[in-house]
């Protein structure tokens, strides 16, 4: 429960259920998870098998050289990096010049195909309508067919800037100001299969790991595949790889999105859950082989 400055109380409950599994067969191993707000909504039986599914085809990979793949993320790979870019969106961090986006609002930067929100009220969504300064959560078009076109407000860094706040900020006192924590990203109508069938030859990554910061303007990451990386040729899954490490701009990333599949909640490892699409992406960049 929040009180603002007026003296007005607002209230919120919720549920939370999430189930996590991995499953290994030999030195193989795969994952899956589901997170919703009622446990109806994910079939603990069905990631079961899905794990386990993986880890029986992920067994005796084959290395394949470093280099640039077309890749096919599953939703909690997409999640994983987009994820990072939540604090970038916050205008106190674009005028603070911390953000990927300082100096490029207005600017289309991202690929034709991504429209980011942050909307609080999509059904698959979860979260108090209000933020820690007890404001009402707005939905904020963030990025319009790969043009960055909003931030999200505090109070003070409203005031700052003379716009209206849109209910971002965090509890008080804090050094961060607002950021928005409800994304949704826009999906379309390709399967992961129809996906996986029209790619000649490709990597289906089924979730990413230890994901750290390179480079903050250009958004530059690196981490590790695990739990499942395998390789499609011709349009099937011809065998399992072993892990590669990466290092790839989240910006240049989303500016090569080839297909999208539906819209669905995802759940990750390194950040939070938020309504994110499968993804079909060119010349992602694979920087070496890992020893796993």
């Amino acid at each position: 429960m929040l009180a603002n400055s007026r003296g007005l109380q607002a209230a919120y409950r919720q549920t939370h259920a999430t189930f996590s599994v991995t499953m290994q067969a030999g030195s193989a191993a795969s994952w899956a998870k589901g997170n919703a707000a009622d446990h109806r909504e994910f079939d603990p039986q069905a990631l079961a098998e899905t794990a386990s599914e993986k880890s029986s085809r992920a067994q005796n990979p084959v290395e394949l050289e470093p280099g640039r793949y077309t890749v096919i993320l599953e939703p909690a790979a997409v999640l994983d990096l987009v994820g990072f870019l939540f604090y970038d969106f916050a205008a106190t961090a674009v005028a603070d010049k911390r953000s990927c986006f300082s100096g490029r609002v207005g600017k289309p930067l991202l690929g034709k195909n991504v429209t980011i929100t942050d909307d609080v009220h999509h059904p698959e969504q979860l979260g108090p309508p209000f933020d820690g300064e007890g404001m009402p959560r707005q939905r904020v078009l963030l990025v319009d067919q790969g043009t960055v076109k909003n931030l999200v407000y505090s109070r003070r860094s409203a005031q700052q800037a003379k716009k209206k706040p849109t209910g971002h900020g965090f509890t008080l006192p804090n050094e961060y100001g607002e950021a928005p924590v409800n994304l949704v990203v826009a999906g379309g109508k390709t399967s992961l299969e129809e996906m996986i069938a029209t790619t000649e030859r490709g990597l289906l990554v089924t979730r990413l790991w230890y994901i750290r910061e390179v480079d903050p303007y250009e958004k530059i990451m690196t981490g590790m595949t695990r739990d499942g990386l395998f390789l499609v040729e011709s349009g099937k899954i011809r065998h399992a790889a072993r892990n590669f490490r990466f290092n790839q701009s989240v910006l240049e990333m989303l500016r090569n999105v080839e297909r999208l599949g539906p819209a669905e909640r995802a759940a990750g490892e390194e950040a939070s859950e938020m309504v994110v699409p499968p993804m079909r992406i060119r010349d992602f960049h694979f920087s070496e082989v890992t020893k796993f």
